[in-house]
This record gives structure tokens, sequence and C-alpha cells, in this order.
């Protein structure tokens, strides 16, 4: 049974609109997703678990590669969605909707990858969603999940500009607020942001038993910087960070 938190209930009411805004965003079509499978590497024949899959696009492209898939989201709308493309396809991916930090229909250590896409900063329970990942990861098993950039993207009053000299970064106050409503350009939604300092981070990673053994801040290609003029920001200020995981 899906719990009516905070995140399930934000998520379910744009679920709808975010799914259309996924299709077109350049960040995460020409930037987030690629730095994802080339840090991913290969996943043939690997039982992996796409935790806050969204509409599916992760979960299908990693099936598409040989890797096991199961998708897992609070969004009904979302799950929907994913079932259908992934049906439309013929991709053989294990579709759950549940919240994050209650996985209850998936075993202990039953996973070797665990890929949270830009959902970790989105979760109100995320020390509990971080000790379900570790439950359901097999001894050696990997994260590797995508955050906005704690540093550089939120709290609600950072701000970036087009200068003429470049992107500029204001941050008038990097430890708050924690947790405010803001939107996604394209979505009328309000989404609920959530704002952690990096040493948080950090402290909750190793808290739930767990060892950083990557960090990337990934520069972009000259490909990728040619499919947008907009990705050419993150020559300068890092908008995204990339951290990889393993249990011991």
């Amino acid at each position: 049974m899906i719990k009516e938190d905070s995140s399930t209930k934000c998520w379910n009411e744009i679920g709808t609109e975010w799914i259309q805004k996924a299709q077109t965003n350049d960040f995460r079509i020409y930037y987030i997703m690629p730095h994802t499978f080339s840090l991913l590497g290969d996943v043939q024949g690997k039982k992996l678990l796409d935790l806050g899959c969204g509409e599916g696009g992760y979960a299908r492209e990693l099936a598409r590669k040989g890797a096991d898939v199961t998708a897992v989201d609070c969004s009904g709308s979302a799950i929907a969605y994913a079932i259908k493309k992934a049906q439309e396809e013929g991709l053989p991916i294990t579709h759950l909707l549940q919240n994050s930090n209650h996985l209850s229909e998936l075993g202990d250590a039953a996973f070797d990858v665990v890929l949270c896409a830009m959902m970790l900063m989105d979760v109100e329970d995320l020390q509990g969603t971080l000790q379900e990942v570790f439950r359901v990861l097999r001894p050696g098993g990997s994260v590797l999940l995508s955050l906005l950039h704690p540093c550089f993207k939120p709290p609600a009053w950072h701000r970036w500009f087009q200068e003429e000299d470049g992107i500029q970064v204001r941050v008038k106050d990097y430890f708050s607020p924690a947790e405010w409503e803001g939107q996604i350009n394209g979505v009328e939604g309000k989404v609920i942001y959530r704002h952690k300092t990096l040493s948080e981070y950090v402290k909750a990673f190793v808290q739930a038993g767990f060892v950083i053994t990557d960090m990337n801040e990934p520069l972009p290609t000259s490909e990728q910087i040619e499919k947008s003029s907009r990705i050419e920001w993150l020559t300068h200020i890092p908008m995204y960070l990339f951290v990889t995981l393993i249990k011991p």
C-alpha cells in the first residue's frame, strides 16, 4: 500500500505534466542520461533496480542494454505510462508502485545495481530510502545516484544569471530553507523542493552503511553542447552531481 507522504502526493499531482516535460527536457536527455549510462557501464545480465523511475526512460534504455530491470515509483500515472511504453516496445521490465522508503515487494540482496536518478533530493524520508536501498542491494553491489548539485542549484534563494562574461550563481544562504514549494518550467503544478548540504548527504550515505567510491561533476561534451546551447552553462558551474556508493 502506498503511503501518501508529501513526496508521493506531490508527484502524483504533477505526474502527467512531468511525463510530457521529460520527453523534451534538454538537460535530462542530452546530459544527465548519457552520463548516467556511461557511469553505469556494461549492465548486460545484471539485476538492476531503477528507483524513482518516473516515466521509465532510464529503465527502458537499460533493458535494451540487457539488464534485468525492476522499475519503482510512487506516482501511479508515471508507472502506468512506463508500463504502457515497455509493453509497446516488448521490454520485459517489472514495474511496481511503491514508496522508496518501503520496498515491501522486493527481497533482501536482490539487486546488483540500484539507480537513483534525480530522485533522492525529492524524497521526504531520505534515511529510510537509503536503508531500503541498502537492504535490497547485494553485498558488493553498487548505487549510482544523481542530484541537483546542493552547492549550486537549490535552495530557493539561489539564482542563476546569464551575464556578458558567462553564467554566474548567486547564493544567499546555503543552509536554508530546507523545504519550499516551487515550479518546474513548463509544469503548472507545485513541486516540493528539499535541500540538504553536501555534508548532510555524505553523512546520510555513511549512516546507511555505504562506502562512497566516486563523485563526478561531468563537463559536457562538445556533442552535447551542439544539441542544446543551455548545456554550455555546465562548462562553468555544475548543476548536477553524480555519486557512486558500494555496499560492503
